[in-house]
């Protein structure tokens, strides 16, 4: 992802910010493409149309109109098979022209060289082979053609996200559920990054709710320790034979009331 992304005042003057005035979805749609967090620094990039509607806030039906609207204005191009987007200027606006020497040059032929399969392949490099030395030219390639390595990367790393967020959900779900369940509802916080800490499995958690149930009675006749303490502890794994001695040695409220106070206590009242 890029730290930055250049926009030029003049961006307004010119001949497509004239072509957008008045047009407010496409000049959202044009800032977007050229700060989105999908882009690359040479303007050509995979961006299906769900992602604009969704990052920018406008219905598919704004998004795509304001998209028309840029390429009718000559802003960018759109592959619709392949769902690839070019920015006709952007590599020149965000890169400038370099020299031959200028490391930069390597970058910009690896990243075209990585894309997906798009129709601009020529386009792109008859445009900028010069300004950026390029050497090597990709063919374009029919719509009909299954996606790339790069794109079934892509498509990798948004179920990976996917299944964190799961991860993530059921984690927080099983800790409500033990922390409901917990009769001691003390310093929730300490008990989170507690429970954040061990992550435990669906067999681990299973193990845990049923070792508490168990436990229950015996903390309702003495100490109940904070659920920190238990979840750091690795108290689940206590026997209920642990629990019942630990709390022997609590002694009962019943012990003061029958305890025989007066012993020692003359008739008078003097000791």
């Amino acid at each position: 992802m890029r730290e930055y992304s250049k926009i030029l005042p003049q961006f307004w003057l010119g001949s497509t910010g004239k072509k957008l005035r008045g047009h407010q979805e496409a000049q959202i749609v044009a800032f977007y493409l050229l700060t989105t967090p999908h882009a690359n620094m040479i303007g050509l990039y995979y961006l299906p149309k769900i992602f604009i509607s969704h990052e920018t806030g406008l219905t598919m039906q704004g998004a795509s109109k304001g998209l028309q609207r840029c390429i009718e204005a000559g802003f960018c191009r759109y592959d619709e098979e392949n769902e690839m987007v070019w920015v006709v200027e952007m590599a020149i606006h965000q890169i400038g022209e370099l020299k031959a020497t200028d490391n930069r040059c390597i970058g910009i032929q690896n990243e075209y060289d990585r894309l997906p399969e798009s129709l601009y392949f020529q386009e792109f490099y008859e445009k900028y082979a010069s300004i950026f030395h390029m050497k090597k030219q990709r063919g374009n390639i029919s719509p009909l053609q299954a996606p790339s390595d790069t794109l079934r990367s892509q498509e990798q790393e948004q179920e990976q996200e996917q299944e964190q967020e799961q991860e993530q959900e059921q984690e927080q779900d099983y800790f409500e559920s033990f922390w409901s369940e917990y009769p001691n509802k003390t310093a929730k916080q300490a008990a989170i990054k507690a429970w954040q800490k061990l992550k435990p499995s669906d067999s681990l958690f299973n193990l845990m709710m049923a070792a508490l149930k168990k436990q229950k009675p015996y903390f309702k006749i003495g100490f109940i320790p904070h659920p920190a303490t238990w979840l750091n502890g690795r108290r689940w794994e206590d026997d209920i034979q642990t629990c019942e001695q630990s709390n022997r040695k609590t002694p009962k409220p019943d012990d003061f009331a029958n305890k025989d106070y007066s012993k020692g206590i003359n008739e008078d009242g003097s000791f």
